[in-house]
């Protein structure tokens, strides 16, 4: 139901209050809509999107975004059709002119130092600069301004004006500077600054219009004089152009051949306005108006400019005067451009110079202690490729003199790519890494040269920049392993060795001219020093790696057994300690097995105990005694076993001592105490063995063996 507006002191209107309870109604029913659509969004509202108002006709939504997304295709899909221009028979692709007009775009503020627009904006200045330079002196002395060609003069200067203008009104006002460290780059500041210059009051000078004078005085070229005024715009061309050129030393020679050549052309034009002045062919010191006069006049400069002589002698004052004016500043000119010429050649040879004379001490010192020629060929080969390759002998010293920032900017971009593939540092702090980049070394291998040899301390990390190196092994060491190329890492365990350093297990040659980097361990433990976390992470790989590398070669493989064997698993070893008590192989030992368990059953019976150290010395009797058996004892041991069956079952009688069979043979004649006896009886049935040692020194034991019936009960 429709709510009816509360009355209050304004009055509102009746349609107005409705269509916006319609809107409302319509926003609620739209808002239960979309819910449904999140909790089910398989289900689809069967009602449209609520229609605009008829005074704003707007897509829906979804409409417009589709038609979005097919422009986006259409357009994506336009440059590949339209970016191909057919010319004959050829198709070729040309960039659309969107990107032209992006690139000609002109910005709000201008790097004087990055933008190339800007430099070619200079260069077109520049041209305009020296158009008024040269030809303002030729067109007011040579007579070649005539009056039907006047209107060609005149069309070049205007445009040559227009570029001034516009050098002062667009591209001046918007060049970004420094103030207190900080780039200005607004809009206000910059036309200040600019307007507040010494550069900008001589380039309002040189855009004014003198030029209006010619109504009144004819068209004398003299009225153009201010234009030579912007010579700050050819000056900062230079500097920009040398800034972005790789071999600036090549323009610097051209530029100081321009100046020579300009000083000449004024001394040319000079000369012919003497001449005018004196009369043509009046003396024979003056021009005679014979031939191209601007050669003819050229001519006569460059030989006095250079003290050449062999000229006609000055006859008047003021030939005299103006001779010996230009004689000294003949000679002032032709020797600061003379010296200027030779500090142009002179940096620029700088480099080569160094590098010869490197070479040339390094050669000398070689021959002072006769060194083989051998090693000298490969010393020069080293020195040659290194600076062919660099273009000098150590990059660390042209980076010691720029800022760490710079040099870390320079060192990310060359080296960054390569240590980062080294699996060891990934997972470290990244400004670690930085600080890594900036102390590796840069070293050249000749090839054929040991970068490491078999057996060595390792305490360095080597990453290859350029080249390759082969990895030797094999029984003489010659065989090769594997090749590693540019951009493999080998060495990194011994960054993190203990004890110094482990030894290197190849010899490592390089195939080639190798360029590597060096990490050594000392550097890296003083990186280390402030990443604790880093060190902790690079230990723990270190004992992953070395653990690695520790473990033992696989040996041969075992053959299998064939048949049912295969089932069951190989056969175990027997126990030491096992070994130990048969003492023996076979069936001697599982005999003498079985006589010390009925011993011990024996024992038992009787309820006989024998001490630990007793029994131990009964075995060892034992042991000797199986030792010691002859042949003879052992076939009466083997008739009495044969016994029969009735006997064998008898019992045993118990025997805890041979005295008594001794006492029954009576003492014997001998008058020598009888050694200490230590006897082992082993009865069976009536089988009654004992030993005894022998009375005389050397033999041995005696055995003694005693059959004897055992009586029925």
């Amino acid at each position: 139901s429709k709510q009816k507006p509360i009355s209050s002191g304004f009055q509102t209107n009746e349609y107005a209050d409705a269509q916006l309870q319609e809107i409302v109604r319509k926003l609620r029913e739209r808002a239960t809509v979309y819910k449904e659509k999140l909790k089910d969004p398989v289900l689809s509202s069967p009602e449209g999107s609520p229609e605009a108002s008829p005074s704003k006709k707007k897509p829906p939504p979804p409409p417009k975004e589709e038609k979005k997304e097919e422009k986006k295709e259409e357009a994506e899909a336009k440059p590949e059709e339209d970016h191909y221009c057919d010319m004959l028979c050829c198709k070729f692709k040309k960039p659309p002119l969107k990107k032209y007009r992006e690139y000609l775009q002109l910005p709000d503020s201008i790097d004087s130092y990055t933008d190339r627009r800007y430099v070619a904006w200079l260069m077109l200045v520049t041209i305009a600069y020296n158009w008024n330079c040269w030809f303002i002196p030729l067109r007011f002395v040579f007579p070649y301004q005539t009056p039907s060609n006047t209107i060609y003069w005149v069309a070049v200067d205007i445009i040559c004006d227009i570029c001034y203008l516009c050098d002062l009104l667009i591209f001046q006002p918007r060049v970004q500077f420094l103030k207190g460290g900080d780039i200005i780059s607004d809009k206000v500041e910059m036309k200040k600054f600019y307007h507040s210059s010494v550069k900008f009051r001589l380039d309002v000078i040189s855009v004014l219009p003198f030029d209006v004078l010619y109504f009144f005085f004819g068209f004398n070229p003299a009225f153009r004089v201010n234009k030579m005024l912007k010579h700050n715009t050819f000056f900062e061309f230079n500097d920009r152009l040398e800034a972005i050129l790789d071999k600036a030393y090549i323009y610097r020679v051209i530029r100081t051949t321009g100046y020579l050549l300009f000083i000449l052309h004024v001394n040319a034009c000079l000369y012919y306005w003497a001449s005018d002045y004196e009369g043509l062919g009046s003396t024979r010191w003056v021009y005679d108006g014979e031939g191209n006069m601007y050669l003819r006049c050229y001519y006569w400069a460059v030989r006095t400019l250079i003290t050449i002589g062999g000229l006609p002698e000055p006859q008047t004052l003021f030939e005299i005067i103006f001779q010996l004016l230009n004689f000294f500043l003949g000679v002032f000119v032709f020797s600061s451009l003379i010296g200027q010429m030779r500090d142009v050649i002179g940096a620029a040879t700088a480099g080569q110079n160094y590098y010869r004379s490197c070479m040339d001490n390094t050669v000398s010192y070689m021959n002072t202690y006769s060194i083989p020629r051998l090693v000298q060929n490969r010393v020069r080969t080293w020195y040659e490729y290194t600076w062919d390759s660099q273009g000098m002998l150590d990059e660390s010293e042209l980076l010691e003199q720029m800022p760490v920032k710079m040099q870390l900017a320079i060192a990310i971009d060359v080296n960054f790519a390569i240590v980062n593939k080294v699996d060891l540092f990934k997972g470290c702090d990244t400004q670690m890494i930085y600080d890594m980049l900036l102390r590796l070394k840069s070293i050249v291998y000749l090839p054929g040269d040991f970068v490491c040899k078999k057996g060595e301390i390792g305490r360095e990390m080597y990453i290859i920049k350029q080249g390759e190196v082969q990895v030797l092994g094999g029984p003489d060491g010659t065989k090769v392993l594997v090749t590693l190329k540019a951009g493999a890492v080998f060495g990194e365990i011994s960054l993190l060795a203990a004890g110094g350093g482990n030894r290197r297990t190849a010899n490592v040659v390089a195939h080639g001219f190798a360029n590597l980097f060096i990490l050594d361990k000392k550097t890296l433990n003083e990186i280390l020093v402030h990443y604790p976390d880093s060190e902790k992470l690079l230990k723990k790989k270190a004992k992953v790696l070395l653990k690695a590398k520790g473990k033992p070669a696989p040996g041969p493989p075992v053959p299998q057994p064939r048949g049912l064997a295969g089932l069951f698993g190989p056969k175990q070893e027997t126990p030491k300690m096992f070994k130990a008590l048969l003492g023996g192989k076979g069936k001697e030992g599982l005999a003498k097995l079985l006589q010390l368990k009925r011993e011990q059953d024996t024992e038992k019976k009787q309820g006989k105990k024998a001490s630990k150290q007793k029994i131990l010395k009964e075995r060892k009797d034992e042991i000797d005694f199986t030792k010691t058996l002859k042949a003879s004892d052992l076939l009466m041991l083997s008739e009495a076993e044969n016994k029969p069956e009735k006997e064998e079952k008898k019992s045993v009688e118990p025997m805890t001592s041979s005295a008594p069979p001794a006492q029954n043979k009576g003492p014997t004649a001998d008058t020598k105490p009888k050694p200490a006896v230590m006897k082992r009886e082993t009865s069976k049935e009536s089988l009654i063995i004992s030993m005894s040692p022998s009375p005389t020194a050397g033999e041995g034991e005696i055995l003694k063996v005693e059959i004897k019936e055992k009586k029925k009960k």
